[in-house]
Formats: C-alpha cells, sequence, structure tokens
C-alpha cells in the first residue's frame, strides 16, 4: 500500500486565515458603500477570488496535496468557472436595457 502522509497544519494557520476572511468581508462591504462605477463588480469578484483562493488553498489542503490529479482538476474547475461566467456576462451584456 502506498504511505499516505497527512500534512497538519498548525491552529494558528486556521486562525489567521479565519481573521483574513472576516477582514476581507467587511472589506467587501465597505467597498460596496464606495461608488467605483463600473469597477464596483470587478473589486468585489476580485475580493471574492482571493478569499475562496485561501479557502481552497489552505481548508481544502490543496496546498498541501502531492496528488497528481489535483492540479489538472483545479485548471478544470477554474476553466469551468471561467466559461460559466463569460457566458452569464455575454448574456447579461446583450440584453435589452430600455
Amino acid at each position: 500500500m502506498a504511505d499516505h502522509s497527512e500534512h497538519v497544519a498548525p491552529a494558528g494557520l486556521y486562525w489567521l486565515v479565519w481573521a483574513i476572511l472576516i477582514v476581507a468581508t467587511f472589506l467587501t462591504a465597505w467597498v460596496a458603500t464606495i461608488d467605483l462605477g463600473p469597477f464596483n463588480t470587478v473589486v468585489a469578484l476580485f475580493i471574492a477570488t482571493c478569499k475562496a483562493s485561501i479557502v481552497v488553498l489552505i481548508f481544502m489542503g490543496v496546498k498541501y496535496t502531492h496528488e497528481k490529479m489535483t492540479k489538472p482538476l483545479l485548471i478544470g474547475a477554474i476553466f469551468w468557472l471561467l466559461l460559466l461566467l463569460v457566458l452569464s456576462l455575454t448574456d447579461y451584456a446583450s440584453r435589452y436595457a430600455g
């Protein structure tokens, strides 16, 4: 059988990530009150992407895995997300605004 060694992250790392996610949530709420014009959505999606990346890397353990299929699956998931976002934004942009 293959040797499966588990990476055990220190509890302090999880508390730090939790604090970062809480601060980023408040940052998202604060930025929403500022009128950035069309960049409100861009900034909100950037913050959400950073938060999602932290969750995937630390809480889901992708940062510590040595499995060969993890990277292709992660790339496929990101591609699928981008495809859905582009198609949704294309639909939204093509609707009649009147």
